[in-house]
């Protein structure tokens, strides 16, 4: 797997190269919190405290999507490309596109 620190094997310059992706951020694991806590029954399988009338064992599953949301949110914006990462990829795309249309 190329990285932005060697050289590209096909011939190709270093600046002609996208910057690689690397999906494995620390970060990533905090995907399993809204995924496992629902998974422990224990925890909610009672009726009270109600809110508005609703059993606690129903709401606190509510509660857990906006959970999944706000995790997502804060591993996305931890996680995504810095401007000028996603600009060198746009334009290693656009220069793809341009020599496959060229040859």
């Amino acid at each position: 797997m190329a990285t932005a620190s060697r050289p590209p094997t096909d011939g190709r310059s270093p600046d002609a190269v996208a910057p690689q992706r690397n999906d494995r951020s620390p970060w990533n694991w905090l995907l399993l919190v809204p995924i496992v806590v629902p998974l422990i029954v224990p925890i909610f399988n009672r009726v009270e405290p109600t809110l508005f009338g609703w059993p606690f064992f129903y709401w606190f599953q509510l509660a857990l999507v906006g959970l999944g949301v706000l995790t997502t949110v804060v591993v996305y914006r931890a996680t995504r490309r810095s401007a000028t990462d996603r600009t060198a990829a746009r334009d290693a795309i656009a220069r793809d596109a341009a020599r496959k249309r060229e040859g």
